[in-house]
């Protein structure tokens, strides 16, 4: 079997972008050669001709919800899995509230064995806490799982943990990375009362940001922060919403020192409260897309280190089930195909430089996780890569998502940079060279593998 190798293309990585090509052997990165390719048997080798494009390392998304098992009608592996590698992510981690719920290192176990069957990127499943399953929390295996997820709100779901003497010990005794949902239960049901009682059943979805407000999220993020340095925990807030939540945070970059960190994600950098009215429950996550200074405030809390990775929190329901009157959609949307895409019209714009992409979509999660050679493209590293066209325009449409709900929030916004091909482990699982992702080709037959962590 030939080597592979990505032939002139622009490399990002590390925080500089140069011209190079890439070998790969076995599954990973053997050489990074800067300069035009200079290899004189180029007959010994498999070729992508880059042409220039842009090569990243591929996307860690470390919060996802893929369905599987028992929601299998909004999503499941295979299907999300697909929708990621097209959207150039290669690796993602997979919260616990499905049916049964992943409490217990049993149901950790079989959702690992699923994805060996069904995944085509790298996979990993955060166990869930409960108020009354610490033993088995206290079983993890930190070098095989990627975190622990913590509702200190509820959500999708019903895994609130409340009891105050329980979060007290999660935070004392948990061996892995404590990933957070914080908001406040108390404040958001005596919002939703008083909502309910003024404006009935029938509530505009405008409110679902008064309901879960800045207040609900800032109390429960800060009760978080408190406990973290109280037991010196290693902490992840997931989904910040809110401009005010950042002053938790330490403005600096991510280093192994760091225990307390910060999580964005594309809709609450890309929506605000305006679209509302034309979106509806679409738009429907929780916490709640506030307002446009919130947005703005987010997209700085990524360039002053506030914030460490972008993420989307994919959570696929069909359309039949967001159509529902307000009290009774569920909230979460499927975003993970178009999250690269997504951040690249960003920079476009000139809000993000693309080394501030790749840091926070890629070498940040590596980092955060301690996942083992993965998050950057370095020789001996897994050759997990995407290579995206900048200037390739294409519009989103339903013909061409391939979420097994078969629609999105981003339904006819033209993006400017389309993926062109993705490899997970050294296999290419997505190509699209030519036309609209319609007509790309994703292989099925190539499995990730289980991430690895260095603790």
């Amino acid at each position: 079997m030939k080597d592979l190798l990505i032939k002139d293309a622009n490399i990002v990585n590390e925080n500089e972008i140069f011209k190079g090509s890439v070998v790969i052997r076995l599954g990973k990165i053997q050489h990074i050669l800067r300069g035009e390719s200079s290899l004189v048997h180029l007959s010994d080798y498999e070729i992508i001709e880059a042409r220039y494009r842009y090569l990243l390392p591929g996307v860690i998304d470390d919060q996802v919800h893929f369905r599987e098992p028992g929601l299998i009608h909004k999503g499941d592996i295979g299907s999300e899995s697909a929708a990621a590698v097209a959207g150039g992510v290669t690796s993602f981690m997979e919260m616990p509230n499905t049916i049964p719920q992943t409490t217990t290192i049993l149901l950790l176990e079989e959702k690992h064995e699923l994805a060996a069957q069904k995944s085509i990127a790298n996979y990993s499943f955060y166990f869930g806490a409960t108020n009354d399953n610490l033993k088995e929390i206290n079983k993890i295996n930190a070098q095989q799982t990627c975190g622990l997820k913590v509702f200190m709100g509820s959500s999708t779901g019903n895994m609130l943990v409340d009891n105050p003497k329980t979060l007290e010990r999660i935070f004392a005794e948990c061996p892995v990375i404590i990933a957070t949902h914080c908001e406040d239960e108390d404040i958001i049901r005596k919002n939703s009362s008083f909502c309910r009682e003024k404006y009935g059943e029938h509530l505009p979805v405008k409110y679902h940001p008064v309901i879960r407000s800045e207040e609900a999220c800032y109390k429960s993020s800060s009760l978080a922060v408190a406990l973290a340095c109280k037991y010196n925990s290693r902490l992840h807030i997931l989904h910040l919403s809110t401009k005010k939540e950042l002053e938790l945070f330490d403005p600096v970059p991510l280093t192994p020192d760091k225990h307390i960190t910060a999580e964005a994600c594309l809709h609450h950098l890309w929506f605000d409260d305006s679209k509302y009215e034309e979106l509806g429950t679409k738009i429907k996550w929780n916490p709640a897309i506030k307002t446009r200074d919130d947005r703005i405030g987010l997209l700085q809390g990524l360039h002053d280190n506030r914030i460490d990775i972008v993420a989307t929190d994919h959570a696929p329901h069909t359309l039949s089930e967001k159509n529902n009157p307000y009290f009774n959609a569920p909230s979460g949307g499927p975003m993970v195909q178009h999250s690269l895409v997504l951040m690249l019209e960003l920079y476009h714009r000139g809000k993000i430089t693309l080394p501030e992409i790749v840091n926070r979509m890629s070498h940040s999660p590596a980092l955060l996780f301690n996942i083992s050679n993965r998050g950057f493209i370095r020789e001996n590293y897994w050759a997990d890569l995407t290579l995206v066209d900048l200037d390739s325009p294409w519009t989103v449409s339903p013909d061409n998502i391939f979420y097994k709900c078969k629609w999105s929030p981003l339904e006819n916004q033209v993006f400017r940079s389309k993926v062109l091909m993705t490899l997970v482990n050294g296999k290419k699982v997505y190509e699209n060279f030519e036309g609209d992702p319609k007509d790309s080709v994703i292989h099925e037959e190539f499995h990730g593998m289980r991430l690895e962590f260095n603790r």
